[in-house]
């Protein structure tokens, strides 16, 4: 009875190698697992491997980088048979974690920078060695090269602030991957935040009203206010500013009708066009009230304006402001202290004789040749009758003629020819009475 069961042990020893063995040499092939425990060898009091194996999948579990399908293949392995726990440890674990570094690459694809996208994709197209080297080490090298690139532009724009830029000129110059991850990470948020108050505590004392009320409100709150201020709230401060600073334009009586004009289209539209018309177009139209009024003033005043405008006018838009400012007001002084042209002779002609006619002027307008007309034929029908001696007629004549059409404006001239008219119609009358008695 004893013989068979001694058969039965021996047989099993040696079967023993031939079933345990090709598992072995499969196992060999794949990437084992660290730290795992050997065969359930222990004696009485020591852990089983069934216990072994929980326990290091306990630990994987606990890692904060293993990745989603690590955790995933673990929790079901826990909760399965430890026929589970071996597999995943021999097996299931590197198969999960090749999906999420994988997953880990690709999500560092998505957010690099130009080198880091290339190396990136470059790995993803490898082995799972090339990979792991990836991971490892490439991705820090090609983020320092897409961290220099990005520093150095962040140094070129001239909107950045002075405690930005002098940290990334420090980081530039130690030149390390660490010190410019550091410098994005640490350093950036910091100094951002600093010249970030700076610039709204800088626009307290440049803008209007309302943008000086917001910005206050910004300083006073968190950061995050200070932010939005800079992001959307000054804009919308501006544009109130801008709509009140237009409407003052509007009202003003001294406003040009080209100015007026494009500042009442102005309040009709957006923000932006508010800022474009103070910024851009209330300059040129300005411009062309002011030209308008120099070519006013020309046409107007006296000899010295006159030339003084012109010259503005053929000059540039600084000498036209200049002829408004101090120009027009000195050569209309000009004007004014020059000697009056006088429109009556300084000396008295002298009476001529009785008999002799008077000196006759040869002025050529019609006005001036009926004055003559008149006064002749005065002498020749009155005589002495009217009271007025023939000498003082003539002088008078003479006067009248000597102006010519100098001296005597269109009215003066059209004046002239009514009186002439009317006296040459006395005339006539005085003639007709001898014969109609």
């Amino acid at each position: 009875m004893k013989l068979p069961r001694v058969s039965a042990v021996v047989a099993a020893a040696v079967l023993a190698p031939a079933v345990l063995f090709p598992s072995v040499a499969a196992a060999a092939d794949a990437p084992q697992p660290t730290n795992l425990s050997g065969p359930d060898t222990a004696s009485k009091g020591d852990p089983t491997q069934e216990e072994l194996d929980r326990a290091e999948i306990e630990k994987i579990l606990a890692d904060k980088e293993s990745g989603v399908s690590v955790r995933e293949a673990a929790e079901q392995a826990l909760a399965g048979t430890a026929a589970d726990l071996r597999r995943f440890l021999e097996t299931g674990l590197q198969d999960a974690r090749v999906i999420d570094d994988r997953v880990r690459a690709s999500q560092i694809l998505a957010v690099g920078g130009p080198a880091v996208k290339k190396a990136a994709k470059a790995a993803l197209r490898g082995t799972y060695a090339d990979l792991v080297a990836f991971l490892k080490e490439g991705r820090y090298e090609a983020q320092a090269a897409d961290d220099r690139l990005e520093l150095t532009q962040l140094l070129d724009r001239p909107s950045t602030g002075r405690g930005v830029r002098e940290a990334g000129e420090k980081a530039l110059r130690v030149n390390t991957p660490a010190a410019l991850r550091h410098f994005f990470e640490v350093e950036l948020p910091k100094q951002q935040a600093d010249d970030d108050r700076v610039e709204v505590t800088r626009m307290l004392g440049t803008g209007g009203p309302a943008l000086e009320k917001a910005a206050s409100a910004a300083l006073s709150g968190t950061y995050a206010d200070i932010v939005k201020f800079l992001k959307e709230g000054q804009y919308t401060a501006r544009a109130e500013d801008d709509r009140a600073e237009i409407g003052r334009i509007v009202a003003d009586p001294q406003t040009g009708p080209h100015t007026r004009k494009a500042a009442q289209k102005a309040l009709e539209g957006d923000a932006a066009g508010l800022r474009r018309f103070l910024e851009s177009e209330l300059a040129a139209v300005r411009m062309s009230d002011s030209r308008v009024k120099v070519s006013q003033i020309a046409e107007s005043g006296g000899p010295a304006v006159r030339k003084a405008a012109l010259a503005a006018l053929e000059g540039t838009d600084q000498a036209v402001l200049a002829f408004l400012d101090h120009g027009w007001a000195a050569a209309r002084a000009e004007d004014e202290a020059a000697p009056k042209p006088t429109t009556q002779p300084t000396t008295q002609p002298t009476a001529q004789p009785s008999g002799t006619p008077a000196p006759q002027a040869t002025a050529t307008t019609p006005a001036v040749r009926a004055v003559q007309v008149v006064q002749a034929e005065a002498r020749t029908t009155t005589g002495t009758g009217t009271g007025t001696t023939h000498a003082d007629t003539g002088a008078r004549s003479g006067q009248l003629a000597a102006t010519g059409a100098e001296g005597l404006g269109w009215e003066a001239v059209a004046a002239a020819a009514a009186v002439a008219a009317g006296a040459g119609l006395v005339v006539v009358s005085r003639r007709r009475r001898p014969t109609e008695g």
